[in-house]
């Protein structure tokens, strides 16, 4: 359900989160292409920045926040209070952003400190009309729950991290806070969201429903439990256990990977090709190949105190950016898109969460001319998210920061293909056409 504001309205506030998120990640994948153009430091530090902190919190406080409303509807959406949210996120990024290009630390603990204040908030009124009992009893509320527990964590990295970069001598903070273990803090809610969304609507509508939700119940456990375990063995150096772990991921990611494909498969013969379900198929792959280089990052990397940079052998750095960028670009950027179109259209057909709730958001939505050119764009991130991580491997500046510059590009045709989609587009254009008769020229 939605709070009805006569002035600001959901279908608004979806607009605005799409706008933001596209402008957010495209600017960080710039960003780093070029930095890596020019060699300017500034550019290459703060992109990372950029992503987590912009895109990281905006997706789980606002598109999270849809997906759990979805479930529960007794979650009634506020606009105007994401709208605050989107403000703090904005408010922060450019805290972290002043912090990274002026040296000053404590800006980055006060960006980190806001966003704790606005995830408590959220997690407040969760838990104000939710039970912990109705949470857990239910396997997607589960993992979107979660995830709002992991980012509150890794902006809680944020805030000692800028403490710790403030008071380098201070003895408290402890050594594994840095900028790296503040990235991969980061990376989790957002991937604990996609394995929850997953499972709510790719097999929505299968007839081993039951069992689907058995076996996501068992990853749910495997991949946050492991996770957690995953990080103790690392600050204790457990070499054995580490890969031992990894490996266990690994294969838990290679049976999603499968069963996903076979979903895809049955569901592309009996119904239409939805581009969403190929991006998030593109996403599970990037995930198997984000597997593979942590194992590969584990195995140079050992003896290497966590914490320490860099965090493997000098020469063997291409295989931790290459982890990092096939969880970046790959998996969760992949996965998010795919994500979107399928929220969005939702969202803009009834200006409420209905078809979400009850109805069939991978029903047909989408123009077809969308949806190719979706597909289209899909291609060109596949395509260049590849270069960028052969080039990683290969050391060639040049393709690296073009395979930058096309991923980027590709992100910010995410926004004008739903813009530009005629059953959708800007509520403005629908109102001129409802008015009027015809479209806007």
């Amino acid at each position: 359900m939605t709070k009805r504001d006569p002035d600001y309205t959901l279908r608004d506030i979806s607009w605005l989160f799409l706008t933001f998120s596209v402008t957010v990640v495209a600017t960080a994948v710039f960003a780093g292409a070029f930095g890596v153009l020019s060699g300017n430091a500034f550019l290459k530090k703060i992109h990372p920045y950029i992503f987590f902190t912009g895109f990281g919190n905006t997706a789980i406080l606002l598109l999270n926040r849809y997906l759990t409303a979805a479930i529960y509807p007794e979650l009634v959406i506020r606009p105007d209070r994401q709208r605050r949210y989107l403000v703090a996120v904005t408010a922060a990024l450019s805290m972290v952003i002043a912090a990274t290009l002026f040296d000053q630390p404590l800006l980055k603990a006060g960006a980190g400190l806001l966003l704790l204040v606005m995830v408590v908030q959220l997690l407040v009124e969760v838990l104000s009309i939710l039970s912990v009992k109705s949470i857990w009893e239910n396997v997607s509320g589960r993992y979107y729950f979660f995830d709002v527990i992991f980012l509150f964590v890794a902006n809680l990295g944020l805030f000692t991290l800028g403490l710790k970069e403030a008071y380098p001598s201070n003895g408290i903070i402890p050594f594994f806070v840095t900028q790296s273990s503040y990235f991969l803090g980061s990376s989790f809610p957002l991937s604990i969201s996609v394995m929850g969304f997953l499972y709510t609507y790719a097999w929505r509508n299968t007839p081993k429903m039951e069992l689907a939700r058995k076996l996501f119940g068992i990853w749910f456990f495997v991949f946050v439990g492991g996770v957690l375990f995953f990080l103790v063995v690392i600050l204790i150096g457990q070499y054995l256990s580490m890969m031992l772990i990894s490996h266990f991921l690994m294969f838990g990611v290679i049976a999603l990977l499968v069963t996903f494909a076979i979903f895809m498969n049955h569901y592309f013969r009996c119904n239409f090709a939805h581009p969403a379900l190929a991006f998030l198929l593109g996403g599970l792959a990037f995930l198997l190949a984000t597997s593979g280089y942590g194992i590969m990052n584990i195995y140079y990397g050992q003896g290497i105190l966590f914490g320490t940079y860099p965090p493997i052998r000098a020469d063997k750095m291409w295989i931790y950016h290459s982890h990092v960028h096939a969880a970046l670009l790959g998996w969760i950027t992949l996965s998010f898109t795919g994500m979107i179109y399928i929220v969005i259209p939702a969202i803009q057909r009834t200006g409420t969460l209905e078809l979400l709730q009850s109805g069939d958001p991978l029903q047909q939505l989408l123009d077809r001319s969308t949806m190719s050119k979706a597909f289209v764009q899909l291609t060109a991130m596949l395509l260049s998210a590849l270069v960028i991580i052969l080039s990683l491997y290969t050391g060639e500046d040049a393709a690296l920061a073009i395979g930058g510059i096309v991923f980027g590009s590709s992100i910010f045709f995410l926004k004008r293909n739903l813009t530009r989609d005629p059953a959708l587009g800007r509520r403005e254009e629908r109102e001129a056409k409802d008015c009027w008769g015809h479209n806007e020229p």
